[in-house]
């Protein structure tokens, strides 16, 4: 039933959003240079690595050091000295962030892409965040039941109704949500995503 929630509603989406993927495919393009979709390999179910799509919201040619770093601190950190994004602390004033990336990421439309993952398997429309190979071998033990399930577009930890929450905090959701998934719970969390967009893309 889940699988048949993510055909039906990530073709739907991919169908009627069309008008709305070539504009932003086009404004990507013309306000920075390089590829107006970013491919990176994350991993999915049983921590299997995949090629994940979404819109480029970073210049080209940016060494992931800071990001790295930024990672490592969170782990353990409480979020001092980082800002809010999407309910989630992020690096601060990172200087790759174009201007319309940055835009793009506050309202995830940057994400619209993986509904092309949802089709082929690789993600589902709700699990928790696909993540690097690397930012997995920081994982403490217990988080990684997290790749139990297949990674989403959505989670618990994007409608929890927190403001704020650390990266150890929302590991903490992804493996609660794998421990209490179910067809309502998605559908739950479905619902509750867009007004939780529109409420942070407002912020």
């Amino acid at each position: 039933m889940k699988r048949a929630l993510d055909l039906a509603l990530a073709g739907l989406g991919l169908l009627l959003l069309s008008p709305l993927l070539a504009a932003l495919w086009l404004a990507v393009r013309l306000t920075s240079p390089g590829p107006a979709v970013f491919r990176q390999e994350r991993l999915g179910l049983h921590q299997r690595p995949f090629t994940m799509y979404k819109f480029r919201s970073m210049s080209v040619g940016n060494s992931d050091a800071a990001h790295r770093a930024y990672v490592s601190r969170m782990l353990t950190s409480d979020g001092t000295g980082t800002e809010r994004v999407n309910g989630l602390y992020k690096l601060d004033g990172d200087p790759r962030v174009t201007p319309l990336g940055g835009w793009l990421r506050r309202t995830s439309l940057d994400e619209l892409p993986q509904l092309v993952n949802v089709l082929k398997g690789e993600m589902s429309l709700v699990g928790p965040r696909p993540v690097l190979a690397w930012e997995a071998a920081l994982f403490q033990p217990e988080a990684l039941a997290r790749f139990q399930t297949r990674p989403g577009l959505t989670g618990l930890w994007q409608v929890s109704g927190r403001n704020m929450l650390t990266m150890p905090q929302a590991l903490a959701l992804d493996v609660e949500y794998v421990r209490r998934q179910s067809l309502w719970l998605d559908i739950s969390i479905l619902v509750r995503t867009l007004p939780a967009q529109l409420r942070r893309g407002a912020a």
